[in-house]
């Protein structure tokens, strides 16, 4: 069994997926939460994470199936991984071309945890060797390959579920209960938001819309909130020229130091990192 040894970090951040490979001696994540589907893939070592309080052991070759608005904690060391996320539109366009699914359907998958499966890891090795040789033709094949990473999951993995709670909107798939606080956030973003506009946004008190917030994500509204700061600042960071200090003023944060502060608790190392290790286009 190879076992990572040196520190190596590629992000490659496009508008309806994203890519994440990590090669670390120790490596920690805390309350992250993402709109999209994900998929956690362990190429060495170990991982052991709490998926909405519920814990699962990832060693090398297993991967873990995500679904919106669940939360994550990770820990492991050494450790190599891949994190690939999926817009919720993408993977539902997906799904009703391969008539598995309907526009009003919601995707939810069979398996979250998965021990055994060649082709999926043949998929997420060949994504790890596109990010990281960065040779001419990278984005088109790892476009294919992510297309065919959908694919799979589906066919083999995939549920059609009719829900009167989830459905799609801007900000992904969210159930309906926290649609409008979720939609302040998104629209929000730069903003002080307290618990109690949150609350207010969906006709809650604030005791009774943290409890509901809480049993829907698996995270606290501030938590999530945090979290939706990062992904967005990911976005910025990627596709503009704005400093970080720009970048962390968009997102809620007046202080520079605040925003790496809570960027790196979110996605385990600061902005000025993420951006050196992003993946040209």
């Amino acid at each position: 069994m190879t076992r990572p040894q040196a520190v190596l970090n590629k992000f490659l951040v496009r508008s309806d997926f994203a890519l994440y490979y990590r090669q670390a001696k120790q490596f920690s994540w805390q309350n992250q939460v993402t709109a999209n589907y994900a998929v956690l893939f362990v190429l060495a070592g170990q991982l052991d994470c709490l998926i909405n309080e519920n814990h699962v052991e990832l060693r090398e070759s297993h991967g873990l199936v995500v679904e919106p608005n669940v939360r994550i904690d990770a820990q492991g060391k050494p450790v190599e991984f891949l994190f690939l996320t999926v817009s919720p539109a993408s993977v539902l366009e997906h799904a009703v071309s391969m008539r598995l699914s309907s526009p009003q359907s919601t995707v939810t998958f069979s398996e979250r945890s998965i021990d055994v499966d060649s082709k999926l890891s043949d998929l997420c090795r060949n994504l790890v060797t596109e990010v990281v040789d960065e040779r001419p033709g990278k984005d088109i094949v790892v476009k294919a390959l992510v297309e065919q990473a959908i694919v799979h999951l589906l066919r083999k993995y995939s549920l059609r579920r009719l829900s009167n709670e989830l459905e799609l909107s801007r900000v992904g798939l969210i159930d309906r209960r926290i649609r409008r606080s979720v939609e302040l956030m998104h629209a929000q973003l730069d903003q002080d938001l307290s618990l109690r506009s949150l609350a207010a946004a969906s006709y809650l008190s604030p005791f009774h819309f943290s409890r509901l917030f809480k049993k829907i994500t698996g995270s606290t509204p501030h938590n999530y909130l945090a979290a939706m700061r990062a992904n967005r600042a990911q976005l910025l960071l990627a596709d503009t020229d704005m400093s970080i200090t720009e970048v962390g003023a968009r997102v809620g944060y007046l202080s520079a130091s605040h925003f790496t502060k809570a960027f790196r608790l979110a996605t385990g190392i600061t902005p000025r990192e993420f951006r050196k290790a992003l993946v040209s286009r």
